[in-house]
């Protein structure tokens, strides 16, 4: 059996380690982790390679404000194969001004625990 190996490129810090992550074949679970430079490069892969996910950001239509779209974010990462489906939901999305900055625009989007917030006051 070929375990498989990803290439990533870790992005929490300026450096932007491109990184090669394979499981360990005596230690499933455990991953071999090459080409980082600091343990946050570990910790991304480790996240990356298991469970990747993604914070969205877009717009959504806004009536009754001085701009048309009203930006907004969710307010923690969701599955990344999900994001496709969400950015949907958020484009159907309208609401009625004033907002202002951090409302609860959709609540629980998608069932994933994360809401989507406004990030401006309109």
């Amino acid at each position: 059996m070929t375990l498989e190996t990803k290439e990533m490129i870790c992005i929490l810090c300026p450096l932007g380690c491109k990184m090669r992550v394979k499981e360990k074949p005596d230690q499933p679970g455990e991953l071999s982790v090459r080409g980082q430079q600091c343990k946050l490069g570990v910790d991304y892969a480790y996240d990356e390679y298991s469970n990747p996910t993604r914070t969205v950001t877009s717009t959504v239509v806004i009536h009754n404000a001085p701009l048309p779209r009203l930006p907004v974010k969710t307010s923690k990462p969701i599955p990344k194969e999900l994001v496709f489906p969400a950015i949907d939901e958020i484009t159907r999305t309208e609401v009625e001004g004033p907002i202002e900055i951090g409302t609860v625009i959709i609540k629980n989007l998608l069932g994933t625990d994360s809401d989507v917030i406004a990030t401006r006051s309109l």
